[in-house]
């Protein structure tokens, strides 16, 4: 909801720029990460600016923000593929699986475009989740370090490149006037967007992760997509149709395939079972 509000007042590479100029301020106070920029800058492009660049230009040109959430949370099958070519990961079974589940609903929602779907919209936004695999497989090449600190300045990566994007695209003042004329919804959107969606958000669900188990963890960005649906069809109309609900119900299977661990869970429900009829 934050970046369609966004988009409103700027232009996607414009809507990057501020959303890390916001997320990077607190390296004013913050020391930087004991991790060498050589590592920074590309992590930067690809986990941050690639990302969300990509998921931008996508919603502004014909992707529903709701469906954008869906296709986004694709990343994990990327990593998968992306952390077995890089790191050795053999994928198992099960993740083959989910894998196969989710690209089937990948193409299932394929078929929609046309109906409020642009092709244009899909093609665009499905970089973004195969940028956010690669930022992810570099992201684990980092040594352990504090994750807050690690998202500020990761973040101070971004507005460079997506600065020059916006002065080649809208003029070089482009910028300057779209922030001077700017609703206050889409500079609260953008605001949102820095703080809370990711200087807050990834400093969390990193310590969330050092904490817990990958396991116990990742599950919970399942949530994601039916909270950006629910919210995106409450506030902008979005409608889903039967292909496209079969599509993205496909993408969240796979997903919960990979990412949830359904062994546990069956060896726990059968010895709760035997003990039982002790």
């Amino acid at each position: 909801m934050a970046t369609r509000l966004g988009l409103d007042g700027f232009s996607p590479p414009q809507l990057t720029v501020l959303r890390f100029v916001v997320a990077g301020l607190p390296a004013v106070w913050l020391l930087p990460p004991p991790v060498p920029w050589t590592a920074l800058i590309p992590t930067g492009l690809t986990l941050f600016a690639g990302q969300f660049l990509f998921q931008f230009f996508g919603i502004a040109h014909g992707m529903p923000p709701g469906l954008a959430s869906v296709i986004v949370q694709s990343q994990a099958l990327f990593t998968i593929v992306f952390a077995a070519l890089a790191l050795g990961e053999r994928p198992t079974r099960r993740q083959g699986i989910g894998m196969a589940v989710a690209l089937g609903g990948l193409a299932a929602i394929a078929t929609t475009v046309g109906t409020n779907l642009t092709l244009g919209g899909l093609l665009l936004t499905l970089v973004s989740p195969i940028s956010f695999g690669i930022g992810n497989v570099l992201l684990k090449r980092l040594p352990p370090v504090d994750m807050l600190r690690l998202t500020v300045w990761l973040s101070l990566v971004p507005p460079l490149p997506a600065l020059a994007l916006s002065i080649l695209m809208d003029g070089p003042t482009g910028f300057l006037t779209a922030l001077t004329h700017a609703s206050w919804t889409a500079l609260l959107a953008a605001l949102y967007l820095g703080l809370v969606a990711t200087t807050l958000g990834y400093a969390l669900w990193g310590r969330l992760l050092r904490r817990y188990s990958a396991a116990l963890v990742t599950p919970f960005a399942l949530l994601v997509p039916f909270v950006a649906a629910w919210s995106s069809s409450v506030a902008f109309g979005e409608r889903f149709g039967p292909r496209r609900l079969l599509g993205m119900a496909l993408v969240l299977l796979g997903l919960a395939v990979i990412v949830l661990p359904l062994d546990r869970l069956v060896r726990r429900g059968t010895t709760a079972e035997a003990l039982s009829r002790r």
